[in-house]
């Protein structure tokens, strides 16, 4: 079987993408490969993940290169390794309608809420669990979703709920929502859109 290449891109620590080199090192990626890890910050702990797995990995940093040539180098790499899927793992640079419209149904990205809850401008990283715990809700978890020209505008692959409990903090919260949701949605969701690359059908 020919396995679909993954390249997943980051900006800081790598727990997802930690999640997403054992599932598929654990065999639960079956039609996918994991072949490219890119950083947006070049002191991105995910790099050294992604050297401690074998996986090649490269940065590419807008205060650099600029705009154009950030996503130009992105868009180079992936070419390169001849990538089929792309996966933001903890990736905050915002890509580019013209960008992603060329990746259409084939960029992938985890959010740390139920979408259409808790998403869109400023809401991201711990940010999105503070607002859930200021709104008050007992529920919360974790979206895959398609990245099609605007963030949290593609559709939705896979979501996952949590409990938000009494005691919670924004760093607790966010904690078991890693744990309990994005951990187990982004293997699975790799592995439904490889899948569905290398049989021909549509997510």
């Amino acid at each position: 079987m020919l396995k679909k290449r993954i390249a997943v891109l980051v900006s800081g620590g790598g727990t997802n993408l930690e999640a997403l080199l054992k599932a598929e090192r654990g065999g639960m990626i079956p039609h996918g490969e994991i072949v490219l890890v890119i950083a947006s910050n070049s002191a991105a702990y995910a790099l050294k993940r992604a050297e401690n797995y074998g996986v090649d990995h490269a940065v590419s940093e807008k205060k650099v290169l600029g705009a154009e040539g950030f996503e130009a180098r992105i868009q180079a790499l992936l070419e390169e390794h001849r990538v089929d899927v792309i996966i933001l793992a903890g990736f905050l640079s915002i890509l580019s309608a013209e960008f992603t419209s060329r990746w259409k149904d084939r960029i992938i990205n985890v959010h740390p809420s139920l979408i259409p809850s808790f998403c869109g401008a400023g809401a991201y990283g711990l940010r999105v669990h503070e607002m859930a715990l200021s709104y008050g809700v007992k529920v919360t978890g974790a979206t895959v979703h398609f990245v099609n020209e605007v963030p949290d505008g593609g559709k939705i692959i896979l979501q996952k709920a949590v409990e938000v409990k009494e005691d919670d903090t924004p760093e607790t919260l966010q904690r078991r929502v890693m744990e309990e949701a994005e951990w187990k949605l982004l293997p699975a969701a790799a592995e439904l859109v490889c899948a569905a690359l290398a049989e021909g059908k549509e997510i």
